[in-house]
């Protein structure tokens, strides 16, 4: 949860300004993205795919 107080001579814009950035830098947004967006059956096939994916190219690498 991020909380972000006024500061003393503070204007409103720069206030949302701060509070936009501390939400994006503790990554809220982007873990709302994933949640909404993906089923856990998406999540393990792209998982699946991600692996199969590094041994071929570990593969092509050593050969």
């Amino acid at each position: 949860m991020v909380i972000v107080t006024k500061q003393k001579g503070e204007s409103e814009d720069r206030l949302i300004a701060r509070f936009k950035r501390m939400v994006t830098f503790s990554g809220i947004i982007q873990e709302y993205r994933d949640r909404s967006r993906y089923k856990t059956s998406e999540k393990r096939k792209e998982q699946k795919y991600a692996v199969k994916h590094k041994i071929e190219l570990e593969k092509k690498r050593n050969s």
